[in-house]
């Protein structure tokens, strides 16, 4: 994985349920948890039927490897959210290759 390849910016952000607001009422939420540099493989928008036709975008993420991102945490991308669907290690923690669909309630 060259250097010059990965040149975009990423987030990945992971749930958090430990805020609180002014009332003490805990306040669910995704924090950060780390900006990558990462190169955009495959981007494409698949249409499927389910009760009814709708579009998808999905995109493939290829980024230097990262210790304990899981399919719960999901990717900040170009204003957007998107869910990760699956998580492939590069060689032995080379990198990761992340497949994700573009989030419905952002």
């Amino acid at each position: 994985m060259r250097a010059g390849n990965l040149d975009k910016t990423i987030r990945i952000d992971r749930y958090d349920t430990g805020g609180v607001d002014d009332y003490g009422t805990p306040t669910p939420g995704f924090a950060a948890l780390a900006t990558l540099r990462a190169q955009v493989v495959q981007s494409s928008t698949e249409e499927f039927v389910e009760h009814g036709a709708t579009d998808q975008t999905v995109i493939i993420f290829r980024c230097r490897y990262l210790d304990g991102v899981t399919n719960a945490d999901r990717v900040h991308f170009d204003g957007g959210y998107f869910n990760i669907k699956e998580i492939k290690e590069i060689q032995r923690r080379k990198g990761l290759e992340l497949r994700c669909i573009r989030a419905v309630n952002q």
